[in-house]
């Protein structure tokens, strides 16, 4: 079931959306070369909670850390541990924060130092891609319109679209209904009327659509071995037009 949400409730939202966008700022001035994924991951936490929230996925289906930080070719739901960054890694840090009855949801794929033109160009794409989608988040519309006009910007330049993984419904729950694939055929799905709030998250692979879950049942690899990248916005629909709720400053 979809749930609306009124103005109210978005308003309250947004301490949340805020807060999660305002910790991939965290992200962003405390990754560089040499630091491990778990003191990352620590930095996350303690901003989170410094700032009156909790971490949305610590604990959420028995997830053990602040924020997936997935490396590489790793495209999601990274365990935060003692790997250190090594400049020209790709990190994709997938964080939410829970506050005031509502949960934010955001991520971002960050460079350590420099990386290959190849690599930025993935990013850049990646990136292009969601807000490709978010354009289509209009009253009217429907999932498969946001769907195919990320599937249409990607598959230009021959990378993999993610699968088995997809976006969804934001709110009350980290996720709700109704899923938001990065595929699809335009016109088909349920409509988009004002009031929903979803995350629209591209994952896409620079080689391949495959994906592997390793053994801890978390961490997804990409099947080629190549490196992926990870975009995330929590987007309101509303009459006039979609609202980015976890813009970053």
């Amino acid at each position: 079931m979809i749930v609306l949400k009124t103005q109210s409730e978005l308003k309250t939202m947004m301490k949340a959306m805020r807060i999660s966008a305002e910790t991939l700022n965290i992200a962003e001035e405390t990754i560089r070369e040499g630091i491990t994924t778990k003191e990352l991951d620590k930095a996350l936490y303690d901003f989170i909670i410094r700032s009156g929230a909790k971490p949305s996925f610590l604990g959420l289906y028995g997830f053990p850390a602040t924020a997936c930080i997935s490396v590489n070719d790793v495209v999601i739901h990274g365990i935060p541990d003692d790997t250190r960054l090594k400049y020209g890694d790709i990190v994709s840090v997938d964080v939410g924060a829970y506050c005031d009855g509502f949960h934010g949801d955001n991520a971002y794929t960050f460079i350590v130092g420099d990386t290959s033109e190849e690599n930025k160009k993935l990013l850049r794409e990646t990136e292009a891609a969601l807000y490709k989608g978010i354009e289509q988040a209009v009253v009217g519309n429907r999932v498969g319109d946001i769907s195919h006009a990320i599937e249409q910007h990607i598959s230009q330049f021959g990378y993999g679209i993610v699968r088995q993984f997809v976006g969804h419904g934001v709110g009350r729950e980290m996720h709700e209904d109704p899923e938001v694939p990065n595929f699809g055929r335009a016109g088909h799905g349920p409509r988009l009327v004002e009031g929903m709030t979803i995350a629209i998250e591209p994952m896409v692979n620079l080689k391949g659509d495959a994906v592997k879950v390793m053994p801890d049942g978390w961490t997804t690899k990409t099947a080629s071995g190549s490196v992926a990248a990870h975009f995330e916005h929590s987007i309101a629909i509303t009459s006039n037009g979609p609202v980015i709720l976890t813009k970053r400053k």
